[in-house]
């Protein structure tokens, strides 16, 4: 990869943060952006200035290998089984978890770019992997609801109790734990897995991305053929939706490869599971429909990579050169002869259509000794990106200095 320009360092502000959910931001309408709090891929006003770490990088981060100019430090340890993250007003960060119980709030009370504290906000839940930020509320998504904790800035520390948006989501646990965000349109998009690695599920809602309202109405199906979304976020510019799809297993170490998928508007199929990485007929339902008829990839990902949480970079402390691309954490394959992933990957559109297809941050994997593995990124309103880690139990912190 190409190593960066040169660039001063920008102490504007930044990228709000709403969070979360499986790729991030929304609100109901475009005119109540204001009112509601600018979605994640949105610039707000914060007077925060750049915190650049110093001193030496810790010893097992050394093994992370990125373009010259970069470096990754941690934001917190002992955050157990950190997957999705989700950026409050304030600056509170908080983390889902998938085999755990529990969310997480981090919190950096001197804004320095390393955490103070990590504190328990909820336990006892269902896979609540998912978590977003409206209106001052946070939502989590568990296999078969979404949940909301009201006021969350100011009660996360004294255990809220929360209240039901929507429990009429599936209760498979097979790809059943949740990404979600709000879009520009200001409802709650909420990924369904396939209950299999590869089936033709009818009812209830399955292989799908939904959408409804903040308090739970109006659930509809956004997107179909979807085997198994866990990263969602919106293009910058164009409000347009992209989320990665993990494509299924069992044909072989390399194919099909995972998907980054553009939804331009609703009732879109994306071909699952007929059809797979746009090309390839599944050998059991592909007879049954033409590769054809189905949205194309924006482009293919690491085969059985499980591409999961991605964001555009919307920040101004990284090279102008990454303005608009898309980083993608890339939680690592399960049953390959050769793994593959465990790092962040960069995507550039190209403006046509297409993409390039590349990695950005590497060395969670060691020949074939896997030691953490990215999850989710969020960029701060610093411009810095968080990496969540659910193995290392960690979430990093990348920034960048000339």
């Amino acid at each position: 990869m190409k190593k960066p320009l040169n660039v001063v360092l920008s102490f504007f502000t930044l990228v709000a943060v709403s969070v979360g959910c499986s790729s991030e931001s929304s609100n109901n309408n475009n005119e109540d952006v204001t009112k509601t709090g600018p979605t994640e891929t949105e610039q707000a006003t914060d007077d925060t200035a750049i915190s650049l770490p110093t001193g030496p990088i810790d010893k097992d981060l050394e093994r992370i290998k990125m373009p010259e100019g970069f470096r990754i430090d941690y934001y917190a340890k002992d955050v157990e089984n950190a997957r999705s993250m989700a950026l409050s007003p304030s600056g509170i960060l908080f983390v889902g978890t998938r085999s755990n119980d529990k969310v997480f709030a981090v919190v950096d009370k001197n804004r320095d770019g390393k955490a103070d504290e990590v504190v328990e906000v909820a336990s006892g839940l269902t896979s609540p992997n998912g978590v977003a930020i409206k209106d001052g509320d946070l939502y989590v998504a568990e296999i078969s609801r979404v949940i909301k904790f009201a006021n969350i800035e100011q009660t996360f520390r004294n255990k809220p109790q929360p209240e039901v948006v929507n429990d009429k989501f599936p209760t498979d646990a097979h790809h059943g734990w949740k990404y979600i965000a709000f879009g520009p349109d200001g409802k709650l998009y909420v990924p369904v897995g396939a209950p299999c690695n590869i089936c033709k599920p009818e009812k209830p809602i399955y292989a799908a991305i939904t959408r409804m309202n903040a308090d739970g109405s109006g659930l509809e199906v956004y997107a179909e053929g979807v085997r198994n979304s866990v990263g969602l976020t919106w293009h910058p510019e164009t409000k347009e939706l992209y989320f990665t799809d993990n494509g299924r297993d069992m044909l072989g170490d390399n194919q099909p490869a995972d998907e980054l998928n553009r939804a331009t508007q609703k009732g879109q199929h994306f071909g699952y599971p007929y059809c797979h990485a746009g090309t390839i007929s599944d050998p059991e339902f592909g007879n049954e429909r033409n590769c054809n008829e189905f949205v194309k990839p924006v482009t293919t990902l690491s085969p059985h990579g499980a591409s999961l949480g991605l964001k555009f970079y919307t920040g101004n402390m990284f090279p102008q050169e990454y303005k608009n691309k898309i980083f993608i954490a890339e939680h690592g394959s399960w049953n390959r002869s050769e793994k593959i992933g465990y790092r962040i990957a960069l995507v550039t559109l190209d403006g046509n259509g297409g993409a390039t297809y590349e990695g950005f941050a590497e060395g969670w994997l060691q020949g074939q000794e896997d030691w953490g593995r990215p999850a989710d990124v969020l960029v701060m309103p610093d411009g810095s990106m968080l990496v969540s880690d659910d193995k290392n139990n960690a979430i990093y912190r990348i920034t960048y200095s000339k």
